[in-house]
């Protein structure tokens, strides 16, 4: 490579890490003239790599918009770090083919010694399956969904979709993913109100265009807001558990993002819980080690007969 070419690539690099460098800072960095760094400023241009100038006494180089994405440059870890993250890429459609173009493209300038890493990587890496607690396979979300949502969100103009059928304007504020899961915490434009969607149940409609004035959840916590309200609205079947126990005890044995505990009295509690499969539910009830009565959903207390006399089979 030379000098010239190289000096170029790590004038790109060095614009990428920092958002503003005066011609001095470059010079010195470099170790050339404040001269040559314009002369390869102008001829980064004239390879259609949009280099900025700011003049005046805060006077500047940055790296702008344009049609050519300048090249990536990465150190021996982060290489090894992006090329082992794009190939565990999981849970939106799209992604994967996608990640196989981007390995194809970082597989061809890797140098020698950071390809034998991720090779060995590659070749003495084993996935075990993520989803063991459920019957149910993952959901998968379409990246251009997640992608216009995002921009909804960023520019803050409210959202259109249909919610399993239901149509909705709202004010969308978060993207959160958990348990492999992707939701969109939004308020209702109309009500007020706020929730948390799943955004694989979520057909979006043509864009509004429309601003809001953002006005944010109390605290913008918003991931422990999906935790919250997954339990009521966030699940395929969802159902109300009566726990003859305080709600106290309820409460120590569960993860917060089990369920929501109701008080009734010192003695018994409501748990407010769901899942993708009643037999998911079930699951999670057993683990309680509590006794409990439950009136449905009735698909879920037929399971539960059938598991119960499994059970009374298993120990006779």
């Amino acid at each position: 490579m030379t000098d010239t070419a190289a000096r170029l690539l790590r004038i790109l690099g060095l614009l990428q890490v920092r958002p503003a460098w005066t011609a001095p800072e470059l010079a010195d960095r470099l170790g050339v003239s404040t001269r040559t760094i314009r002369a390869d400023i102008d001829r980064l241009r004239t390879l259609d790599y949009p280099v900025d100038a700011v003049r005046g006494p805060a006077g500047h180089y940055r790296l702008g918009a344009g049609a050519k994405l300048p090249p990536l440059l990465l150190d021996d870890e982060e290489a090894v770090a992006v090329t082992v993250g794009l190939r565990a890429v999981t849970g939106i459609s799209g992604i994967e083919e996608s990640s196989a173009r981007a390995l194809a493209k970082l597989d061809q300038v890797l140098p020698s010694h950071v390809r034998a890493k991720v090779t060995a990587m590659n070749e003495t890496v084993s996935k075990a399956p993520e989803n063991t607690g459920s019957n149910v396979a993952d959901p998968e979300v379409d990246a251009d969904v997640l992608a216009a949502i995002a921009t909804a969100i960023h520019d803050r103009h409210w959202l259109r979709f249909d919610d399993r059928g239901e149509p909705r304007v709202v004010e969308p504020y978060r993207l959160v993913n958990w348990q492999r899961r992707w939701y969109l915490v939004a308020r209702h434009a109309q009500t007020a109100e706020w929730n948390a969607y799943r955004v694989d149940w979520l057909r979006l409609r043509m864009p509004t265009r429309r601003p809001f004035e953002p006005r944010p959840l109390e605290g913008e916590d918003y991931p422990s807001f999906v935790l919250r309200t997954v339990a009521f609205g966030g699940w395929s079947v969802h159902t109300r558990i009566t726990v003859y126990a305080p709600a106290a005890e309820v409460l120590a044995r569960i993860n917060a993002a089990v369920g929501v505990v109701e008080p009734i009295d010192d003695e018994t509690c409501v748990l407010v819980t769901g899942g993708d499969s009643v037999e998911v539910i079930a699951v999670y009830i057993g683990m309680l080690g509590l006794d409990f009565h439950v009136d449905g959903p009735p698909a879920l207390v037929e399971h539960l007969r059938v598991l119960g006399a499994r059970y009374a089979r298993a120990a006779g």
